[in-house]
């Protein structure tokens, strides 16, 4: 099976790159990480092959899979047959959001 070329527009730290990052590792997939947090040029490029600022997005092969989750790769990838299953668990959650954009969790109260 050919490899694709991938090209994937990413974070350093978010939960949603996280999980890209796990599913291509999981699939042993070599792919160029674009940290569009830290290089200006990376995220205008990002916007303007994807048409949005939302990240991440993977580029598989020319096309250009905008603000999407690990999960959401894994099944292109599968669906168009650029994997074949596999039992391999992903090393990290393919499906969780950045820590910032998660919703607070529930006051303490403490009693005397």
């Amino acid at each position: 099976m050919e490899r694709p070329k991938i090209i994937a527009y990413l974070k350093p730290t978010c939960g949603w790159s996280q999980g890209v990052r796990a599913v291509l590792r999981k699939y042993d997939l070599p792919y160029e990480d674009r940290d569009i947090i830290n290089d200006p040029n990376q995220r205008q490029e990002m916007i303007e092959k994807s048409g949005q600022m939302l990240s991440p997005c993977v580029e598989i092969d020319g096309r250009m899979l905008p603000d999407i989750s690990g999960e959401e790769v894994e099944a292109y990838l599968l669906a168009n047959n650029l994997v074949g299953p596999t039992a391999r668990q992903a090393d990290a959650p393919t499906n969780q959001p950045c820590a910032h954009e998660t919703a607070p969790g529930a006051p303490m109260f403490f009693q005397r």
